[in-house]
């Protein structure tokens, strides 16, 4: 490859349980918001679920042994919180730990060092209904006690934990918008849904630390997902609108950990709809991240709100909370999800948290591509996909090079799989490409992976 990573830099794949897992209502698992939510007529695309997805829970060994084939060196992938613990709390499920404890083994005999997620969205579908979901008071609580479960059976193999993925999706998405599960509506209840979601990521950490970590040795943090923003003009408007659009979308979860509070702006704004952090949660929040976790896909220009001919809202939070108008430019490529291909936009915003939160050691945990693939014998010519790689892994070593610490990148996805609620069969990274059974023939899949990877020099 043209750029040499630093040595130890970590190459991976991700996968999350409920995109890949299937099974259900397999050995003792309990429904999650995502078996509820796709059961409701015309919440997703062509009544498409979860239910089977990818198999994996049945598939566990050959996907590991292509895993092997693929020499893939690291692998991120979630745990369902039901599948372990059914109603979210209370008794838990063995065959459950059983089926990780069997995914994790067979990883560290493959070479493959297993990264986890505890929380990728699939939340119990007692807690929802009964606690209030990430509204509830007591969620916190319930996280942090399936947490400790986790680093009780699987931390002495697992030394890389992530706690939530995303929780700017679960808020917006699930607790403001609708679009995802439970598909609330509401312009204040993602902000106590996001508070919520960071006091059960820094009591899980607690629990790490105080329980786990001294004899484990493991390292653990949160993901946040954001696109950057650049500003439409050098206007002072549009330079401020542009930051305040980063500020609701990534700050708004990692200022808390690196600063002790929220966003001035985001405070200023939102009065009262905003859960202040007190001298308690200040003590639990901040400094509960041994690395920062980032899902990086596209970048859009920012604009004082109206400003820009042709913007749209959207991909952004509740746009009359920030005032900021969102807009693509026309010479950029679009993936077949309609999100841009701009790779110096992933430079710039891992530039821009180095700067903001004084260099933390960050890990890209996904970052990948749709296009509509064409198979022909289990393989496919991939000239988008794989400019899409090499124009953003030259900008990521462009960052290193300018000082960030960037220590590991995984792409989305291994394997094609349930896309949420957009319908779509074909997935950000790379994929097995079969979306009528979703069953693979690996031999083939491999040969197209492994071609993939040469090319990037992963």
């Amino acid at each position: 490859m043209e750029h040499l990573f630093p040595k130890g830099f970590v190459w991976g794949s991700a996968t999350s349980a409920y995109q890949i897992e299937g099974a259900w209502n397999a050995d003792g698992k309990g429904p999650s918001i995502w078996d509820v939510f796709c059961m409701i007529p015309g919440k997703v695309h062509g009544g498409h679920s979860g239910a089977t997805a990818c198999d994996h829970y049945h598939r566990l060994e050959e996907d590991v042994a292509l895993m092997k084939q693929l020499g893939l060196k690291a692998y991120r992938f979630s745990i369902s919180w039901p599948r372990l613990m059914p109603a979210g709390s209370g008794a838990v499920n063995p065959q459950g730990i059983a089926f990780y404890n069997a995914l994790i083994d067979r990883l560290l005999d493959a070479g493959i060092e297993p990264w986890v997620t505890l929380y990728h969205w699939d939340l119990p579908v007692a807690l929802e209904f009964g606690n209030g979901g990430w509204l509830g008071e007591d969620i916190s609580d319930h996280f942090a006690a399936y947490a400790d479960l986790c680093f009780q059976y699987f931390g002495d193999r697992v030394k890389h934990w992530i706690t939530i993925n995303e929780p700017w999706v679960v808020a917006i998405l699930g607790y403001g918008l609708g679009v995802f599960a439970p598909g609330r509506v509401s312009n204040a209840a993602p902000y106590l849904a996001g508070h919520h979601l960071l006091k059960a990521h820094a009591k899980a950490v607690r629990v790490y630390r105080d329980k786990y970590q001294s004899v484990q040795n493991g390292r653990i943090g949160i993901t946040n997902n954001c696109d950057w923003r650049e500003p439409l003009s050098d206007t002072p408007e549009d330079r401020q609108a542009a930051e305040r659009a980063l500020e609701f979308f990534l700050a708004w979860f990692a200022d808390p950990i690196y600063k002790g509070d929220y966003p001035e702006c985001m405070r200023t704004r939102l009065g009262a709809r905003l859960p202040s952090i007190g001298a308690e949660d200040r003590a639990l929040i901040e400094g509960s991240s041994d690395f920062f976790g980032l899902n990086h896909y596209t970048t859009m220009y920012a604009a004082a709100s109206g400003a820009a001919p042709g913007s749209v809202y959207g991909n952004g939070g509740l746009s009359e909370d920030q005032d900021v108008a969102l807009s693509v430019s026309p010479e950029w490529p679009l993936t077949d999800m309609q999100w841009a291909v701009v790779p110096w936009g992933c430079r710039k915003l891992l530039e821009w948290i180095a700067q903001r939160y004084n260099n933390p050691p960050i890990y890209i945990t996904e970052n990948g591509c749709a296009y509509p693939d064409q198979p022909k014998n289990g393989r496919v010519h991939d000239p988008a996909r794989v400019a899409f790689f090499e124009g953003y892994l030259r900008e990521i070593h462009g960052a290193i090079q300018n000082g960030v610490d960037l220590r590991g990148y995984f792409i989305w996805s291994l394997m094609d799989n349930f896309e949420w609620a957009s319908g779509y069969d074909k997935q950000f990274g790379i994929t097995y490409v079969e979306p009528e059974s979703l069953r693979r023939t690996p031999k083939d899949s491999a040969l197209w992976y492994r071609e993939v990877i040469r090319n990037n020099g992963l």
